[in-house]
């Protein structure tokens, strides 16, 4: 982990951070306790706190909750009182976090962190995220999607219900944040990858029943950035852990299919920018591969970038020294050339 100063910077200013005098708060140690919401506090002093939430639902609770006794729990892992390091579990209110860019320039990227399909990983696939796309005038809204293990009707559609039913609310909403209805991207990581590639891939399956006319809209994404993404759910290279959270122990060949991204690739599938590490030993690098063949095959527009090392959850915090921190300048000149931003 590495330092608010240092991410802003040093040796990350080759990815596009902030000039190293942006942030003058002193770094404050996370606070501990759970009833405060996560999306009301700052990730470090200094960085932005969310300028709002949006439910994703009427009435605030998603759509089939079976787990009644379901209670939102945040875990600090951080011992580095500079830095989060917080995971989210019990999510029985799937939201949007918005963090409007200071100089819109219309456009917009949901991003969906991590976390094995057991946690949402916050700070740095999440909020961090959001404030190094704030810094090039794109609107930020981090999704806090619903795990589907914790106990919902229809649980494998849940996480891709909730990342359906975000994209079209920020459409629905555009005006009002300053945002061009067309230019919505998804960039997710790890498990949070897995929803970015079922909405580019699923974005006008009906997962589920509309409940008002946002849902009339499109939710298909401009772009989507799947990065070291958990993809297949083959056996042979799948992250069984997320697998098993998806879809059970002994999940089916035809829900094996549909919820595998790189089996659902059509040529009407957006833009994807493709990263991993090949020393990824949590989601193995094939699961990147397989996703680029099939677009390749549909003849989708795609851009891969494979590192030698890095290993896994590197996001922008864990590359500084390694190969794998050219990802984010790469990400954002494919954005820019694709014409998500000038």
């Amino acid at each position: 982990m590495i330092g608010r100063r240092q991410f802003f910077g040093g040796g990350l200013a080759g990815a596009g951070m902030l000039a190293s005098g942006a942030l003058s708060a002193s770094a404050q140690t996370p606070p501990p306790e759970n009833d405060v919401p996560p999306e009301k506090r700052n990730t470090i002093a200094g960085w932005p706190a969310p300028a709002e939430t949006i439910d994703l639902w009427p009435g605030g609770v998603g759509p089939g909750l079976l787990n009644t006794g379901l209670v939102e729990t945040v875990t600090e892992a951080s011992k580095d009182p500079t830095v989060y390091h917080r995971s989210v579990m019990g999510i029985s209110k799937p939201r949007l976090c918005v963090f409007p860019a200071k100089n819109p320039n219309g456009a917009a990227m949901i991003v969906a962190p991590g976390g094995g399909y057991t946690r949402i990983v916050l700070d740095h696939e999440g909020y961090e995220m959001a404030a190094w796309l704030n810094s090039f005038g794109i609107t930020a809204f981090v999704l806090f999607y619903r795990l589907p293990a914790e106990g919902w009707a229809h649980a494998a559609d849940a996480p891709v219900s909730d990342a359906q039913r975000a994209m079209r609310l920020i459409r629905a909403r555009a005006a009002k944040y300053g945002v061009d209805p067309a230019r919505v991207g998804i960039m997710g990581f790890s498990a949070g990858g897995h929803v970015c590639a079922s909405l580019a891939t699923r974005y006008d399956t009906q997962v589920y029943a509309p409940v008002d006319d946002a849902d009339r809209l499109s939710a298909r994404p401009y772009l989507a950035a799947p990065i070291y993404p958990v993809l297949s759910m083959d056996a042979s290279i799948a992250h069984m852990g997320s697998r098993t959270n998806l879809l059970g122990k002994t999940p089916s060949d035809g829900a094996i299919v549909t919820y595998s991204p790189d089996r659902m690739v059509t040529p009407e599938t957006p833009p994807c920018f493709l990263t991993h590490s090949e020393t990824d030993t949590t989601v193995p690098v094939e699961n990147t591969l397989v996703f680029r063949a099939a677009l390749k095959k549909a003849g989708v527009t795609v851009e891969t970038h494979l590192f030698p090392e890095g290993g896994h959850g590197f996001g922008l915090r864990n590359v500084v020294g390694k190969p794998t921190h050219a990802w984010g300048d790469l990400f954002l000149a494919f954005a820019r050339a694709r014409g998500l931003y000038a």
